[in-house]
């Protein structure tokens, strides 16, 4: 076992071959390397997979002998200072390392097909695989000085991958705003440590822990003092976890390619925030303010995030909110002490969403063979709908991880949201009842992008823009089926296409185009090839190939199965789950952890019923809503019946647009912002640019105007005479002698009167 061990600062460092071998290619050989450019994909996954299998060894390993293992090398030493540098090898590395190397090979395997016509192809490789070591370090390193450094290269690397396609305006700010918004936690949590060394004297965890814990019981230090260190280290987790009020970079970050937002915004560095906190609990447990807002600030994100996603026209937007409110939840759990349930949640949720975001980007892969490449209309809701037949697989796959995310069993997603939602009674029932809420929502929003991306030919939903009159309900999709009679009007800012038999227009392009059996060819007429002088030609939506499903359908396994490590029900006379083995030895000494009991059948279905009940209730909501329209339109009645209701109407219509424009403005969070401090910033420093402009420079200007003019002047009474000079140093004289006497005389007249 301890050569294994031994050999685990491995781990991170395997991966860096990659980078490195590309960019000597790029040098030494670049024609070849270009070339050849889809070998690299192989190395890429090669040696991911040999970290893959050593991270499984160990993670045997740790449920096994159930040890911790930590080897450090000294790196400066002196009297008052010194740092050592290693890895640390204990339940909460294993989990990690495994859910790291396996979704980024997933995702690798993906990336070959997804990204293969781009130009970027060398460049994306280079810099995912520098993303997985600087995210493998983190997660291994053993002291806070070496998780700070990896936490910034992992920043440093979600920023050139956010900005890939630098040269769109929209992507570049994206990564703007991510990388700002990440610097105002990552300040935060730079102080933090900082204050901890301070108090403590050690960047090392096992010594930071102990030494902490005992100045806590002995009252030895100051609370608040404590807790702004404490607090200042959580905000580096605020911002890395998107979680309030610094979850604002998150949605724009989608602007990156999708295998990204598969990776490092659904299962890796969005969840560097929650590893954070899970690694340093043996600090925020003692402090029980810190830990109470932990959970405060996790129930908030679970509510925003959720209610965020109601209305949001892009696919990947909507999954980028539906990260956030999960990832509110993995807070919310760690803020009341769950330690077990927030990390199964994190290992669920991680590849259930992954496999939402690769679903998601084999949608767009097929939108875009019909609307071309422009992310408004490839990732818009509003033009999908009818898509079961061309791509089934895709469906298959991305309805079996909305029913995880959901929460309906077996799935994986189930089990751990369940964990969550009964511990969070035992904590406060009003938190409770707003997590059992939100994950009504959660089954309602994730059936709204099912729905309409993949059933029927229009989707039904709530669009009543600016409360006008004539808005409408639909969304429209740009096939459909052949000969369907549909209204031929318009209706608000969304219309209907109207077609005969043979053509069909829409009011996106306002172009005939026609059908040809069951090849549909769309000629748009904004694409032209100037230098053929003809029209660039789009195929009938299709399935994506085998590179992009293989990975798919592993990750369905994962959704099917990886619950199955936490299953809280046993048999009698057996171990507990492997997830309560693997979590109950090391640190957790530290939190007083305890084994959870397995619980029998009976308790364990009655409480679940609920949390299955609100799920299935937002999903028939949806389905109610959304459900597919065809030539009859009836349940167009229903609104009509509503709408020519005086009083009912004003309030359904005052209602609809309420949360329309709440979710669709974002909570209005991103305008406070850009008023409060953007704005601020901006009149803040025109002031001290007036002011340095007009004060600053104006003192030094008047000194050098003024005396400018002097010597010009004094010039004037130099004439060369001597006689003139004498005259004027007998005035100069005279002037001085008055003033003299006139003080002398002054202060002796006055002494004697």
């Amino acid at each position: 076992m301890k050569p294994i061990y031994q050999c685990s600062w491995l781990i991170p460092f395997v991966m860096l071959l990659t980078p490195m071998l590309i960019g000597m290619g790029l040098i030494i050989f670049p024609a070849a390397t270009k070339k050849l450019r889809r070998m690299w994909v192989f190395p890429s996954v090669l040696l991911l997979s040999i970290v893959m299998v050593f991270s499984t060894d160990l993670f045997i390993q740790q449920i096994n002998k159930s040890s911790i293992y930590q080897y450090v090398w000294s790196w400066t030493i002196s009297n008052d200072f010194y740092l050592e540098f290693g890895y640390l090898i204990d339940p909460l590395t294993s989990i990690l390392t495994i859910l790291i190397t396996t979704v980024g090979i997933l995702v690798l395997i993906y990336s070959d097909s997804y990204m293969y016509h781009d130009q970027g192809y060398l460049r994306f490789f280079a810099y995912i695989s520098f993303f997985n070591t600087s995210m493998l370090g983190l997660v291994t390193s053993s002291n806070l000085i070496q998780i700070y450094i990896f936490w910034e290269l992992v920043g440093m690397c979600s920023y050139l991958l956010i900005g890939f396609w630098f040269t769109r305006p929209i992507a570049s700010n994206a990564c703007q705003k991510a990388f700002v918004t990440n610097r105002v936690g990552d300040f935060g949590l730079l102080l933090g440590i900082l204050g901890l060394y301070w108090i403590t004297g050690s960047f090392d965890f096992r010594d930071l822990f102990e030494i902490f814990n005992n100045l806590i019981y002995d009252n030895q230090i100051n609370f608040l003092f404590v807790t702004l260190c404490t607090f200042l280290l959580f905000s580096g987790a605020i911002a890395k976890s998107a979680q309030f009020p610094l979850h604002v970079w998150l949605p724009d970050a989608m602007e990156g390619p999708t295998p990204i937002s598969a990776l490092i915004h659904a299962a890796t560095m969005v969840a560097a925030g929650i590893f954070l906190v899970a690694r340093l609990l043996p600090l925020f447990v003692v402090v029980p303010y810190i830990m109470n807002l932990i959970a405060l600030i996790g129930i908030i994100t679970v509510l925003l995030g959720a209610t965020f996603a109601l209305a949001q026209k892009d696919i990947k937007r909507s999954l980028a909110y539906s990260t956030m409110s999960q990832l509110g939840y993995m807070m919310l759990a760690l803020g009341i002490g769950s330690y077990r349930a927030a990390l199964f949640h994190l290992i669920t949720h991680a590849y259930s969403k992954a496999l939402l975001f690769l679903g998601s980007g084999s949608i767009i892969h097929s939108m875009e063979a019909v609307v071309g490449y422009s992310p408004d209309k490839s990732q818009n809701l509003a033009l999908m709908g009818g898509l079961t037949k061309h791509v089934p697989i895709t469906k298959i796959s991305f309805l079996l991880g909305t029913l995880s995310l959901c929460g309906i069993p077996p799935f994986a997603c189930f089990w751990s949201k369940d964990e969550i939602l009964n511990d969070s009674w035992l904590y406060l029932p009003i938190v409770a009842i707003i997590a059992c809420f939100t994950a009504g929502l959660t089954a309602f929003y994730m059936f709204r992008v099912y729905l309409l991306t993949f059933e029927g030919h229009l989707n039904v939903h709530f669009q009543n823009y600016s409360g006008k009159q004539n808005s409408t309900f639909y969304s429209i999709s740009v096939w459909g089926k052949e000969g369907s009679k549909l209204v031929k009007k318009r209706m608000g800012l969304l219309a209907l296409l109207t077609m005969n038999n043979n053509e069909r227009t829409s009011f996106f392009w306002k172009k005939t185009y026609q059908l040809k059996g069951t090849l549909r060819k769309i000629t748009w007429r904004f694409i032209t090839i100037k230098r053929f002088g003809t029209k660039s030609i789009f195929s009938y939506p299709h399935e994506s190939d085998n590179t992009m499903l293989f990975p798919m359908g592993i990750l369905v396994l994962f959704t099917l199965f990886i619950g199955t490590i936490g299953i809280p029900f046993n048999q009698e006379g057996t171990d507990l789950d492997i997830l309560s083995k693997l979590l109950t030895p090391s640190f957790l000494n530290f939190l007083h952890y305890n084994a959870q009991n397995a619980v029998d059948w009976y308790e364990f279905v009655t409480n679940a019923i609920f949390s299955v009940s609100i799920a299935f209730f937002g999903i028939f909501i949806a389905s109610y809503l959304y459900k597919p329209v065809y030539s009859s339109l009836k349940s167009l009645k229903f609104f009509n019946s509503i709408a020519k209701n005086g009083p009912k109407r004003v309030f359904f219509d005052n209602i609809i647009n309420m949360i329309y424009d709440w979710s669709n403005n974002r909570g209005y969070i991103d305008f406070f912002y850009a008023i409060f401090f953007t704005e601020s910033i901006r009149r803040l420093a025109k002031l001290s640019h007036f002011f340095d402009q007009r004060v600053i420079d104006g003192i030094t200007n008047g000194v050098g105007v003024t005396s400018f003019f002097l010597g010009e002047s004094i010039k004037y009474v130099g004439g060369g005479r001597i006689s003139s000079y004498l005259l004027l140093y007998l005035f100069y004289v005279l002037i001085f002698l008055f003033i003299y006497y006139f003080y002398y005389f002054g202060n002796f007249f006055n002494f004697i009167f």
